[in-house]
């Protein structure tokens, strides 16, 4: 069975950025379920070995806090032998399984996973068996509509499946491999797959409001939103949207808030291994949209050490 979410406002899993430390932010201002950064299955297999040499355990390698949950694990790749140890490796940490089938990344393509499983519904079928029947936590996936424009609605197909084989959510992305993260998302097709699905939907695509989300909700009558691009630099989000479904209205956050919620981003990379590069990366996505920004993110790009950034963001705090 999947947990009780405490509220219908996800964060989309996004490489180099829904890191630990993101994660638990957005956690604390209220998204009802967090997801790691996808991991590829042969990478989880290859580290469990070294770890257990040094007695350590995946939580190493996939850092989390119990503070997270309920927190859901996103897996990516096509081997089946690998995607059964793989799933059962993280199983005992984690409390969903979530499965990619949405990457429009070129590098994961072209290994036969992420979004370019969509057309290979065969290897999908193998693939949502293999995981259900690998693992008593609860299975769901991400997709998106198609391969190419011409394959939009090959969701309706891999949607079916994933239902019959045990899948139990679906997170919908409305947009086709190919085009990437441009044009906009086609809200009518999530409004569709509810229809036909009897198991939870998660609507994701273009929600950068509180009023973007509760317009999803109504016009789809999907169960949850997922909020990826939107929540970079902006944790206070989550909070405004479950407001503005209660009460209608929601607080509004000034680039002063933002940078203070960058600080605590910051105290919280202390307990975890995250590069410094994505770290500047959160700090540049913090300062979107502020008077000045341009200036204070090339300061940023040319920060060496956490003190040089720290000091960057206090100057630019004190003067905003």
């Amino acid at each position: 069975m999947l947990p009780k979410f405490s509220s219908r406002a996800f964060l989309a899993p996004m490489a180099g950025v829904s890191d630990p430390a993101l994660r638990l932010q957005c956690k604390k201002m209220g998204a009802g379920l967090v997801v790691t950064e996808f991991t590829n299955i042969h990478s989880i297999i290859a580290k469990e070995k070294q770890l257990k040499e040094k007695m350590s355990t995946i939580q190493d390698f996939i850092e989390f806090s119990e503070n997270e949950r309920p927190l859901s694990v996103q897996l990516f790749g096509s081997d089946l032998n690998a995607l059964e140890q793989a799933a059962k490796i993280v199983e005992p940490f984690f409390d969903i399984i979530d499965y990619n089938m949405g990457c429009p990344a070129p590098h994961i393509t072209q290994q036969m996973a992420g979004g370019a499983l969509l057309q290979e519904v065969n290897l999908t079928n193998q693939i949502f068996e293999t995981l259900v029947n690998a693992v008593k936590k609860p299975v769901t996936l991400k997709i998106r509509a198609g391969v190419t424009d011409a394959s939009k609605f090959l969701f309706r197909e891999i949607a079916e499946l994933a239902e019959d084989k045990g899948i139990q959510m679906i997170t919908f992305h409305p947009r086709t491999v190919s085009q990437g993260y441009s044009g906009n998302a086609d809200w009518k097709l999530i409004k569709e797959l509810k229809e036909i699905s009897n198991i939870p939907i998660v609507g994701n695509g273009d929600i950068t409001t509180p009023e973007d989300a509760k317009n999803m909700l109504d016009e789809t009558n999907c169960d949850y939103v997922m909020i990826g691009r939107g929540a970079m630099g902006n944790p206070f989000l989550f909070e405004q949207i479950n407001d503005y479904l209660k009460t209608g209205s929601y607080k509004e956050y000034s680039f002063k808030d933002r940078l203070n919620s960058f600080f605590d981003y910051l105290h919280l990379t202390m307990n975890y291994k995250i590069k410094f590069a994505n770290i500047k990366g959160q700090a540049m996505r913090f300062t979107k949209g502020m008077k000045g920004g341009a200036q204070l993110r090339s300061k940023i790009t040319f920060s060496k050490t956490i003190e040089e950034l720290e000091k960057i963001m206090t100057c630019a705090s004190t003067n905003s």
